[in-house]
């Protein structure tokens, strides 16, 4: 299933005295890379979860937030550090002191400044908590993945109506290929009259050079790796697995070859068949650029 590398999911879920945030979310990249935001108490979740999140998703740059609230109060204590807090009084005393002013501090004061009150958790299971995380992160996942399937369906519609039309300008060379070697044959025998009269011609002369021209604008080579390719990539857009740099790929290989049918064909409509290849190619690399 073709799949955009452009996604969002979110789920909230309460489970055994949690509630549960996931979001998801993800933008084009060349490779799988992964941020989180994950609260300090629960950091051991972020490796867990690259790992996890990275063995569905193959490419993109994914962020990933992770909210946990604990609505068990036992579940965690709030503490004087009494070495900072001690300090704090101290210096405000001489301040009071120096500058002759009322000590009008208390507790509440005290308490607002930083590391002067610690939260301390409980222990807990690490396993558990992930198990929790995991299935609230698989229904984040789920909406992510779907709406990266309802893009790479859309993509490869498009992908596959342009592949139709460079096959029919691939058709269209492949037939008016051959026409031109039978212009320049009259052409050249036309110009040959004109400068020679109605003297005989050299026939094998004439052959030789047409056979010459032909093959140098000969495409056939072209066409026919243009149409493997084009083939390999309507089974690309068929595929299970992230194929996105394959076509990539691909797409550099089509551009080359319609490159070479443009300097070999000497002739105005089998140049403007390859400009049209060329537009319909660039339009699929940038979609290419989004695909999974």
């Amino acid at each position: 299933m073709l799949k955009s590398m452009t996604g969002f999911g979110r789920a909230v879920e309460e489970i055994e005295g949690y509630i549960i945030t996931v979001e998801i979310k993800s933008v084009n990249h060349r490779y799988f890379e992964f941020n989180s935001r994950i609260p300090r108490a629960y950091g051991f979740l972020e490796d867990k979860l690259k790992s996890y999140i990275g063995s569905k998703v193959a490419r993109g740059k994914v962020d990933c937030f992770v909210g946990i609230e604990a609505l068990n109060t036992e579940s965690a204590d709030v503490v004087v550090n009494n070495t900072i807090a001690s300090a704090y009084v101290k210096a405000l005393k001489e301040l009071a002191k120096t500058y002759d002013l009322k000590e009008d501090f208390g507790a509440s004061v005290i308490g607002r400044y930083q590391d002067v009150l610690v939260v301390k958790k409980n222990e807990e299971d690490e396993e558990k908590i992930f198990s929790y995380v995991k299935a609230v992160c698989d229904k984040a996942l789920d909406k992510f993945i779907e709406m990266r399937a309802v893009e790479g369906e859309k993509m490869k519609n498009d992908i596959s109506s342009r592949t139709k039309y460079i096959l029919d300008c691939v058709s269209f060379i492949e037939s008016r290929s051959p026409e031109t070697v039978k212009e320049y044959n009259d052409k050249l025998v036309a110009r040959v009259h004109d400068l020679i009269g109605d003297v005989s011609l050299d026939e094998a002369r004439i052959i030789q050079e047409v056979a010459i021209y032909a093959d140098k604008v000969a495409v056939a080579e072209e066409t026919v790796r243009l149409r493997s390719h084009l083939d390999q990539l309507e089974k690309f857009l068929c595929a299970e697995e992230a194929i996105g740099r394959k076509m990539d790929f691909l797409i550099q290989e089509i551009n080359r070859e319609a490159n070479t049918i443009g300097s070999k064909a000497n002739d105005v409509d089998i140049a403007r068949k390859v400009v049209d290849i060329k537009s319909e190619v660039e339009k699929i690399r940038e979609q290419v650029q989004n695909i999974e």
